[in-house]
């Protein structure tokens, strides 16, 4: 029996309502990353930030929850340190990727790599948590595959941006799964080592003489809101995804790039209608599996 199953229904309530708060943090974040780019920070500056700024406050959520022992244990556990090491590799990568498809002009790209990221989680809790697939999230996973073709076909070339998202984030998805850590204090331990770097990185910019950090109020506090920006929806990510199936979460997955969808169609990013036509096989995919969770859902509420 997964965790899920065998969490109260209140619990598993919470859960829900924490993984759609977290994916609507998402949908958004592209504007606030387009902002960022209009005040003069470039996409690396913004990720070298974008780690600073979260360690303090994941630190913030480990107090709150009075974690400090937990955080102990975890330290000295080699074995969920070493796989927090391996989720902070994989949501680094995902962050920068992010961070310069927004900052460049390709938020649609990035919105289809993360339509893409449900396939993975179906696929993995089929695989490695032996999670069912019906003939609605068969017949998802087949129209979504379908739209990733066609984007192929619209673009010219393989979606390599859209797939290191996918990918990227779908393995984040599965390891912190297996982390036997709780949401705030493996967390922190990401934003700890991911922090590392990106202080180095920003201490070169500003002796250099680049970035617009620090050099003015209103652009520190603009650069500063990415810490809570990023550790709040992973929090609520990292909390939800211990309790859902993988099969729940790549459902919910629809909700962020959706709405970042809108955001480049607002920024004026060019839709073809070959490309139109491979998000209307990818939405068509998330109809699919939508109506097949709604008819399990109320399989088991007749019961």
């Amino acid at each position: 029996m997964t965790q899920a199953a065998a969490a109260p229904d209140g619990s598993s309530r919470q859960a829900l309502a924490a993984g759609v708060g977290c994916y609507v943090f998402w949908g958004l974040l592209p504007a606030l990353f387009m902002l960022m780019n209009h005040a003069g920070a470039t996409p690396w500056e913004i990720l070298g930030e974008r780690t600073l700024w979260a360690a303090p406050w994941a630190a913030g959520l480990v107090l709150i929850a009075g974690q400090g022992g937990h955080l102990r244990q975890v330290l000295a556990d080699p074995r969920t340190l070493g796989l927090l090491t391996v989720s902070a590799l994989l949501i680094g990568t995902n962050w920068a990727t992010y961070v310069w498809a927004v900052g460049n002009g390709h938020t649609l790209d990035a919105a289809l790599g993360y339509y893409i990221i449900p396939l993975f989680n179906m696929a993995a809790g089929a695989l490695l948590f032996r999670e069912r697939i019906d003939r609605f999230g068969l017949t998802a996973i087949a129209l979504a595959a379908v739209g990733v073709a066609v984007q192929t076909l619209a673009v010219g070339r393989l979606p390599l941006l859209s797939l290191v998202l996918a990918i990227s984030f779908g393995l984040y998805g599965v390891i912190r799964k297996q982390v036997r850590a709780e949401a705030q204090t493996g967390l922190l331990v990401e934003c700890a080592l991911m922090a590392v770097p990106g202080l180095i990185y920003v201490a070169w910019l500003h002796h250099s003489g680049g970035g617009v950090a620090w050099r003015t109020p209103g652009a520190t506090l603009l650069l500063a809101t990415t810490g809570p920006a990023t550790v709040l929806p992973l929090a609520l990510f990292a909390w939800a995804a211990r309790r859902l199936p993988l099969s729940t979460v790549g459902f919910l997955q629809f909700i962020g790039p959706t709405m970042s969808f809108g955001v480049g169609l607002a920024a004026g990013e060019p839709l073809t209608p070959l490309r139109a036509l491979s998000f209307v096989f990818i939405w068509a995919g998330a109809v699919a599996f939508a109506f097949g969770a709604w008819r399990a859902g109320r399989r088991v509420a007749l019961r």
